[in-house]
């Protein structure tokens, strides 16, 4: 009588990637920051650029689409660095907190100035009649401080963002170190580019502002890409010491 033994079976679990979804969403919150940010200057541009503007016929419901994409922009702002903290903490927990307190310092001055171009909107629908010379300082003051606000947060705090989120990057290899490399050169040119408009020698909108700028667009845009449809390094993850579920 022979007995056959049965056959052995295994069971390869697929592995997940824990920080996958972390990733993906972080790389999201920065690409929608591109998705919002550039069309919302676009529709501002008449209450920005026009100092009648709360005098005139207005276009009030083009400023209001755009203070919303502003507000989208700040949201993804933090969102970014919130879904990315669980896993870049393992490098270093307080540049980690760091960069998510920078974006949520971006995005509180970013509704500053939504606030203000806001109050410009309701000041030409409430108060017709008014002075229009009155009416006319006091809006062009909100668009001062609109502009303010727009130096000071994506035109300053980007540079402690790439600074933080890209030191962290650099050190723990969880993206190739190229795309962090270019966030960390641009940080010092785009601070050049906030001190020189500070002091009146560009204005924020320039020729010489856009190529300072370019550095740190193209890192926050590459890593956007990177994080959404790559995810981080698998060896990186590993050695950060955060364990696999899957």
């Amino acid at each position: 009588m022979t007995i056959t033994a049965p056959a052995a079976t295994t069971t390869t679990a697929v592995r997940r990637d824990p920080t996958r979804n972390n990733a993906r969403a972080a790389g999201i919150f920065y690409l929608l920051t591109f998705a919002s940010s550039i069309p919302a200057l676009i529709l501002l541009g008449p209450v920005l650029n026009d100092a009648a503007y709360v005098t005139g016929a207005g276009h009030d419901t083009r400023i209001l689409w755009g203070c919303l994409l502003d507000c989208v922009n700040g949201l993804t702002a933090v969102g970014s660095a919130v879904a990315a903290y669980s896993v870049v903490k393992r490098q270093n927990g307080s540049m980690a907190l760091g960069f998510v307190t920078s974006r949520l310092v971006e995005a509180a001055v970013v509704m500053i100035g939504v606030v203000n171009l806001l109050a410009v909107v309701t000041l030409r629908q409430h108060h017709v009649g008014a002075d229009p010379a009155t009416l006319t300082v006091t809006a062009n003051a909100l668009v001062d401080v609109r502009n303010w606000t727009f130096l000071f947060g994506p035109g300053l705090m980007p540079v402690f963002n790439a600074l933080l989120f890209g030191t962290l990057l650099y050190k723990s290899r969880l993206v190739p170190r190229i795309i962090p490399a270019v966030g960390l050169i641009g940080a010092p040119l785009l601070f050049a580019a906030f001190i020189a408009a500070l002091f009146g020698a560009t204005d924020q909108v320039s020729a010489s502002s856009f190529f300072l700028t370019l550095p740190i667009a193209a890192w926050e845009f590459t890593i956007g890409l990177w994080m959404t449809f790559k995810g981080f390094r698998p060896q990186a993850v590993a050695a950060l010491g955060i364990r696999n579920d899957g």
